[in-house]
C-alpha cells in the first residue's frame, strides 16, 4: 500500500462504525442457518441504519438476491428515492461486480466490507469470471453480446431526450 493510499484509508475509517459490520456479520452467519448465503449487509445514513439484507440467491430463486442489492431495494422503498447519497454500506463481503454496480447506482457514498472477493473465492464463491469478462469485447465475452442496430430502439431514446419533465438518474 502506498503512503497516499495508507493515509485515505486512515481517512476513510474515521467514519466507520464497528457496530454496523457487527450487524453484517451477524446477518451473514445467521442467514446460513436460513437457507442462505454467507453474505451480509447494512445501509445506514446519519448513524441509523435504513436497511438490512442477507443473500437469498437459492432461497428465493433469485440470482439478483445479493445481500447488498437486497439492503438496497429496501432502503430506497423505505426512504422512497432511488437515490442513497449520504448513505454507507456495510458488508461481510467485498461486494461482488453486479453489487458493485448496484452500489454506485444507487450513490452511495462508501462502503466498508469484511472479508475480500479473495477469500469468498476460496469457498467457491469465485467473480473472477465475471471480472475477467468484463474488459472484453461484447461478442468475445463467454456470453457474446450482438449489437443488432439501433433502429428498433433509438425512438425510445429520442423520446426520452425530447423529454421536459423527466426525473434524472
Amino acid at each position: 500500500m502506498t503512503n497516499n493510499q495508507s493515509n485515505l484509508r486512515e481517512q476513510l475509517m474515521q467514519d466507520y462504525e464497528p457496530k454496523f459490520m457487527e450487524m453484517a456479520a451477524r446477518l451473514s452467519e445467521e442467514n446460513i442457518d436460513n437457507d442462505g448465503g454467507p453474505f451480509g449487509a447494512v445501509i445506514v445514513k446519519d448513524g441509523e441504519v435504513i436497511a438490512c439484507g442477507a443473500n437469498r440467491v437459492t432461497a428465493s430463486c433469485d440470482p439478483t438476491a445479493h445481500a447488498e442489492v437486497s439492503a438496497i431495494r429496501e432502503a430506497c422503498r423505505r426512504l422512497g428515492t432511488f437515490s442513497l447519497n449520504g448513505c454507507v454500506i456495510y458488508s461481510s463481503c467485498e461486494p461482488c461486480p453486479m453489487c458493485l454496480s448496484a452500489i454506485y447506482w444507487a450513490g452511495i457514498d462508501k462502503v466498508f466490507y469484511g472479508n475480500t472477493r479473495l477469500e469468498a473465492e476460496a469457498i467457491d464463491f469465485s467473480d473472477k469470471e465475471i471480472y475477467d469478462e468484463i474488459p472484453l469485447s461484447p461478442m468475445s465475452r463467454r456470453i457474446p453480446s450482438v449489437h443488432v442496430g439501433n433502429v428498433l430502439t433509438m425512438p425510445a431514446f429520442v423520446k426520452w431526450q425530447n423529454k421536459t419533465d423527466k426525473t434524472k438518474y
